[in-house]
């Protein structure tokens, strides 16, 4: 092909070499697995999803449990729609307010109240009970840091904030 026709002059692509095909297939399995391992016992024993975890869990270790939305965005790893859509009802079960930002009103505030710090604080040793078995307990402390700085390098900004 000469890499030309309905999507433009695109290059042929660079094919997967064993290697790579291993780091990538490994790297999807675990993407798509783990949710499907970490989310039951939050959900079973919290009625929270993983998503929710984690944006409680943020903003209960932010300064005065405030951030803003698209910070929070960013750290939980999803989008700002998502988020926005998943701090809704975190609000309608008064675990979260929203607010203005006051130094710059164009920003929203998320903020965790004392009933949403209560209820991550309940969950917390569930998640960290699922997490050591599924993922922390499987790996000596060099294969840790080796996957600390291999998501920092794969960490993909959310749509939305970049």
């Amino acid at each position: 092909m000469n890499g030309t026709g309905a999507h433009g002059d695109q290059e042929e692509p660079r094919w997967l070499d064993e290697q790579e095909k291993a780091a990538w297939t490994g790297l999807i399995s675990l993407v798509l697995l783990l949710p499907g391992k970490l989310e039951p016992p939050l959900r079973q024993e919290h009625g929270l999803t993983l998503f929710e975890y984690l944006v409680l869990s943020h903003l209960s270790e932010a300064p005065r449990r405030t951030l803003r939305m698209g910070e929070l965005a960013f750290l939980a790893s999803g989008s700002l729609s998502r988020l926005s859509n998943v701090v809704k009802r975190c609000e309608q079960r008064g675990w979260v307010r929203r607010m203005p930002d006051p130094a710059d009103g164009r920003y929203t505030l998320a903020e965790l109240t004392d009933d949403g710090f209560d209820v991550v604080h309940q969950a917390a040793p569930t998640h960290l009970r699922s997490l050591r078995r599924t993922v922390l307990d499987a790996l000596n402390t060099t294969d840790q840091k080796a996957l600390a700085r291999i998501a920092e390098k794969l960490r993909i900004v959310p749509d939305g904030l970049g």
